[in-house]
This record gives structure tokens, sequence and C-alpha cells, in this order.
């Protein structure tokens, strides 16, 4: 019988009788089971004020396994004298001519419905020899309410434009909103997929001993960010149409005098073995304020505190944070992205130092083919783009940048010959370099990701 059959001949059964009627004789005379008719009796309620249904709870006892099994073999007892052989035994062996099976009869009366003739101390007492047990059964008390009828029709949940324009609305029969029901609760407190993937690069330097860079201050002078870093002052990247300088406050005052004088000459006359680039270089250019273009500012602030300690030490620095330039926005650049920077300092790193520690480094990311392009860096020498084979996209893709700094970059600074520093470079933005930062995007969002729409979108195709 269906669910809606069910229903029905259920509210057929109440409007027969007057008062009401219990859902376990319902079920009794529907020849259904009991949780059949109790499911009929929510979706009613459901339906509105069709019915009434009262939950009642009752108990009465019922045979075990064993108890029901007494009942139709006999007990235990009864059974041995049953074993007697025909022939008999000598009364010597036997001193019972005859037994009434008591515990027997006790179980027919539980099993007939009669457990009421059977006292407490009786029902306790199979109880405890677990041939009865007491079952609570719960039921409901049905009866008519103030819109009762023998059909069921399915109410409506939503009220839709065409009934508006048809009127049909006004014949149907809408289902009661609840509003005291709590909504889904929305889901929150994710982490951006951006910062996901931070934490992860952010753990692959801790596991690999590096220190972690200052780099809250997104404002800083020419002076840092392009002539400490031996860039000269007539760079394109320093024009205003790549870079953004502030109006207020527009000049920086405070430098290190000393080092700012070296850096000066290294740059105007040459020095350290350096010809320099020969310009009439110039303390306003350097005093102009801008948002920092790369946390390579940073790195130049750092190992020039580490060169006025009294005893060099090696060290392994690394920072995570946003950068800006002053890119037309459109399909391929935004104007800031975060950049991800390695700085190692220690005597005598080499080329073949970089190549190793890159090699470990995207290991740690899942990236294990990678190959390496010379390149021009104002203040690195030699200088390295790195690429990485993308299984997705079947090409090689360039993940960052690389190199070692220059001498005209770290003898200024006070740092003794024979240190070198090799960094590295990249974009947090890039998923082509961080192999499993699609996966965590996917996750995130929910859906596939288009791997050639992802590549070409503007957080892709951003320079390290």
């Amino acid at each position: 019988m269906a669910d809606t059959g069910v229903a029905e001949a259920l509210l057929r059964q109440i409007e027969k009788v007057d008062g009401g009627a219990d859902s376990l004789e319902l079920a009794n005379s529907l020849g259904v089971d009991h949780q059949v008719v109790v499911g009929a009796v929510k979706s009613l309620q459901a339906l509105g004020d069709v019915i009434s249904a009262e939950l009642r709870s009752s108990k009465h006892w019922e045979l075990t396994e064993e108890g029901t099994e007494i009942a139709e073999q006999g007990s235990h007892e009864a059974r041995v004298f049953g074993s007697i052989p025909p022939e008999g035994l000598p009364q010597a062996e036997l001193m019972v001519e005859s037994i009434q099976d008591q515990v027997r009869e006790t179980l027919l009366l539980v099993q007939r419905g009669r457990s009421t003739q059977l006292e407490e101390k009786e029902k306790n007492e199979l109880k405890k020899r677990k041939l009865l047990s007491e079952v609570t059964v719960k039921s409901y008390w049905i009866t008519k309410d103030s819109s009762f009828s023998t059909t069921v029709s399915k109410q409506e949940t939503e009220l839709t434009p065409e009934m508006i324009a048809t009127g049909s609305w006004k014949e149907k029969k809408f289902k009661p909103y609840n509003f005291e029901a709590m909504g889904v609760a929305p889901d929150c407190g994710h982490l951006h997929p951006l910062m996901k993937v931070r934490t992860q690069f952010r753990q692959i330097f801790l596991e690999m001993g590096f220190t972690e860079m200052p780099t809250n201050n997104f404002i800083e002078s020419s002076f840092w960010n392009f002539d400490s870093l031996f860039q000269p002052q007539q760079h394109p990247a320093r024009d205003q149409h790549d870079t953004f300088f502030l109006s207020e406050p527009e000049l920086a005052h405070q430098f290190p005098w000393d080092y700012l004088e070296r850096v000066k000459r290294v740059h105007s006359q040459g020095g350290y073995g350096s010809q320099g680039y020969k310009y009439d270089w110039k303390l306003e250019e350097a005093q102009k304020n801008i948002l920092r273009t790369h946390t390579t500012a940073v790195s130049a602030r750092m190992l020039y505190k580490l060169a006025q300690q009294e005893t060099f030490s090696p060290v392994k620095y690394f920072s995570i944070d946003r950068v800006f330039r002053n890119e037309t926005l459109d399909a391929t650049h935004l104007a800031e992205f975060h950049q991800i920077e390695g700085v190692v300092a220690d005597y005598g790193m080499t080329l073949g130092d970089l190549m190793g520690v890159l090699h470990q480094f995207f290991t740690k990311l899942g990236i294990t083919k990678l190959r390496f392009k010379p390149a021009y860096n104002p203040y690195t020498e030699p200088s390295m783009e790195v690429f990485s084979y993308h299984e997705g996209l079947k090409r090689w893709v360039e993940v960052g940048n690389s190199g070692v700094f220059r001498p005209e970059m770290l003898l200024p600074m006070g740092l003794p010959e024979d240190v070198s520093v090799i960094a590295w470079g990249l974009s947090l933005e890039r998923p082509t370099m961080i192999k499993y930062g699609i996966n965590n995007i996917r996750e995130l969002v929910g859906h596939k990701v288009n791997l050639q729409m992802v590549y070409d979108s503007p957080l892709c195709r951003l320079d390290s």
C-alpha cells in the first residue's frame, strides 16, 4: 500500500469512529506495520489541521526468545521429566510421580495477552530468569481536526508568478510557513585561497630554517627600493608610469649617510672592481617616497643591518607581502600583488648553491621538473629565470626569478668580500608555481577550474 493510500485509509477509519482511535489498533485493522501508520500520521500533520495526534505510551509484557521456546515446548523441568523412558525408573532413582508445568502455563497466559492475571511477583521472577521482558510502546491517539477530510491533497509550498497571473492561487492550499524555523547555517570562516597558499609557503620556509623579515612598511624611499640595489636613477622602473610616488610626505630625510655616500659613489664613479653607471647621482631622486615595488627593498635593509654586526654570521631570510606597480588595469595586470622572496647570505655561495636551494624549495611545493634560463637583473649577476614543466598545460611555465646579488650592492653595505648572497622571488598569485595551489582553489571554490583560464588570468601573468 502506498504512503498516500495508507494515509487516506487511515482517514476513512477515523471517520467511522467517534472520539478517536489508537494508531496500534489502526495498524492492526489496516494490516500494516505500526511504523507505516506513524509515518502516515506525521505526513497528515504536515498538511495542517487535518487530524490531531496525541503521543501516548503504554507498557506490556512480552516473551523473550527463551520464554517463547518454553511456551511452545515446555519448561526445562517438564522436559527433563518427559525424558524418562516408558518402562520407568526405580522409585529410588525418581521420587516424583507427576508434575505440573506452571512456568509454561504462566508464559502462555502472557502470550495470549492475559498478563494482568499474573501477580507482580510472578512477572518479576520470570523477568529475572530472562523469560519475560517489559516493553514500552508509543502510539498516537488520533482524532479529527478542523480541516478533516478523507482525501489527501498536496499543499503548495511556493507562490509562483503563474499562480498570480492566472488567479489559481485562490483555489490552492498552501503549506503554512514556519517563521520560527532556523535556516541553513551559512558556510563561514574559510581561509581565502591566497591566504591558505601563503600559509603553506611560510611553513616551507620555516621548515628550511629561514627567518621571516618584517615587511610592514608599504611606503619606502627610492633609496632603499632602487639605489641601494644598484638600480640606476634613469632606469625605466623608476618612471611614474611604473611606480606610485607619494605627494605627502613626498621626501624621506633619514638615511645612514655614510652608507648613502658609498652608494652614490658606486653609482656615479664606480668602485669595488666596478666602473659604475657614470652619471650624476642625485639625492633628490633617492629621497622620493613611493609605494614599494618589491620586497627586495626589505632585503636590502636587512642585509645592511647584518653588515653592521661586529662578526658576520650566515643568515636565511624570507618574506611574503604586498607590493605595488603603477600598471594599467587590464585582463593581465593588477596594481598590486604579493611577492615571495628568499635570501641566503653565507661565505662562498655560488650559482650551484642557488640552484640546489631552488630545487629543495620547489620540491617541497611538489614541483620537481625545473629549468633555468639566463636573465638580466640590475642587482644580481648571474641571474636566472626559473621554469617548471606543467603536466596539465604540457608546457614549461616561468615560476620565478633568481640570482646572486652584485658586489656593487653588497660591498657598500660593509659585508665581507668573500660573503655571497643568493636570492629568488616569485608571486603568490601565480598558481603556475604552486602545483597544488590549483587543487586548493578547486577545493575551496567547490567546482572544476579551467587550467588555461586560470593561467591567463591577471593573477598569473604578473612579474615576480
